[in-house]
């Protein structure tokens, strides 16, 4: 393995709570099936209404509808503006922690995938929100958008263009996501991914890439 110099996050579903537990709730709610949500996400997934609006394509009103669209043709109603509603998870003290104990060593950056709604980068939903994830935001020495670029992932772009911007090689990188769809590209280009399924699995394996000593649970 190469020296690492960067290390690159995802924010949803590794710094904060994955939405998938939000649409899940959701889901049981509205009496809709498990991984109803999910499942549109992931149909045509370059071309859906879930992609076009991450790189800015659809306004929040066109893809209320384009979403919506797509539920009905699977037979249950869900409006887009409900899906965006349930974005914004809650921030993992220890995974910012932890960020911060690798910005000490490494460049840092953040690479996701979000959408024209709430506020900032994280889509944050209330004042309280916001001013947590300003303040991990902060933190980063880089942040790229899909829905400021026009990119989103898995397209090998944004992952060049981070790099290029950090001014570091791919295979210089460490990249966590909690989505393998995103972390195959990234490896393609010589990053070593991580993808995050448990926080101690995912911290665990930062600290053997890194050799930096992690907080403990």
């Amino acid at each position: 393995m190469g020296t690492i110099e960067a290390v690159i996050w995802d924010f949803g579903g590794v710094l904060t709570t994955s939405p998938f537990e939000a649409f899940n709730r959701y889901e049981q709610a509205h009496g809709l099936p498990n991984d109803f949500i999910r499942g549109i996400n992931a149909t045509n997934p370059e071309s859906n209404a879930w992609a076009q609006f991450e790189s800015a394509q659809l306004t929040l009103e066109e893809f209320d509808a384009a979403f919506a669209a797509e539920a009905a043709a699977r037979g249950c109603k869900v409006p887009g503006r409900d899906v965006i509603a349930l974005l914004s998870g809650d921030l993992r003290p220890r995974m910012v922690e932890v960020l911060k104990r690798c910005k000490a060593h490494f460049k840092v950056a953040c690479i996701t995938n979000n959408v024209k709604s709430g506020t900032g980068p994280a889509m944050a939903t209330s004042d309280a929100k916001r001013e947590q994830t300003e303040a991990v935001m902060a933190l980063f020495d880089l942040v790229v958008e899909s829905s400021v670029e026009g990119i989103r992932k898995p397209n090998p772009e944004i992952y060049r263009l981070t790099c290029a911007r950090l001014g570091v090689a791919p295979d210089a990188c460490a990249f966590l996501d909690d989505l393998g769809i995103n972390l195959k590209p990234a490896r393609q280009l010589g990053m070593q991914t991580i993808k995050v399924v448990e926080e101690d699995q995912a911290i665990r394996e930062l600290a053997e890439i890194t050799g930096i000593k992690m907080p403990s649970a």
